[in-house]
């Protein structure tokens, strides 16, 4: 017991000095709309490997609480509106993967102990006993609760670790899709062309999607109310 408890203290000890240390040398700072260019100029440097390091600063942005809008419309702008979408939601899924298991097996009384009282658990944790999966289409499709947070506090619920990782990688799409093919299509410096009034109105339709989300899902989660 003494043996698991000493990892599991080294292990937070390392993630808030991880943390620390992302704050010192500006990581904050250098990941940010503002400084999109060089975040490409930083990816396009190593070539073939871009999408693998692209993917992997996703996950990291979920693991440290990073931005990750930036990343998003970064990942239109450098690879396009289809392939920016696949690389975003990969990332980001087996990045809120990671912090979930993180948040439940090896960091609970840490995370607990921050928001353990917090009306952010509280509501979630109300939302699974009482709607179950349906409470990630909520909290996923309507920004009403920090990205980065939700990862770690879904930890601890009684949510199945399947559901929250499937289904939360499927709900973050609309979102993703509506940065990245806006971001994608501008960039690509092709003006009005048929591709791009495509990749356009695709990203146009996403965001409309995602402004009427909310008074879609409170209809659902009310229905006789419209009776």
């Amino acid at each position: 017991m003494k043996n698991k408890n000493s990892k599991v203290y080294f292990v937070t000890f390392l993630f808030i000095m991880s943390i620390l240390l992302l704050w010192r040398i500006g990581a904050f700072r250098f990941i940010s709309i503002e400084n999109l260019k060089n975040l490409k100029s930083w990816i396009d440097s190593f070539g073939q490997l871009g999408p693998l390091v692209y993917i992997l600063l996703y996950i990291f942005a979920c693991l440290f609480f990073l931005p990750g809008l930036p990343l998003t419309v970064l990942g239109g702008v450098i690879f396009g509106p289809v392939k920016g979408t696949i690389y975003t939601v990969i990332g980001a899924g087996i990045g809120l993967s990671l912090a979930f298991l993180a948040a439940r097996y090896t960091f609970r009384g840490l995370i607990e102990k921050k928001f353990g009282d917090s009306p952010l658990f509280k509501k979630l944790d109300e939302g699974v006993k009482k709607q179950g999966w349906r409470i990630l289409i909520t909290t996923r499709l309507i920004p009403i609760f920090p990205f980065n947070v939700q990862n770690y506090v879904y930890g601890l619920t009684s949510i199945s670790f399947l559901q929250y990782s499937v289904l939360s990688t499927i709900f973050i799409i609309p979102g993703t899709s509506a940065y990245t093919f806006s971001a994608g299509a501008i960039a690509s410096g092709e003006g009005f062309s048929p591709r791009n009034l495509t990749y356009l109105g695709i990203g146009a339709f996403f965001f409309i999607l995602v402004s009427l989300l909310p008074k879609l899902i409170k209809k659902w989660n009310n229905p006789k109310k419209d009776r």
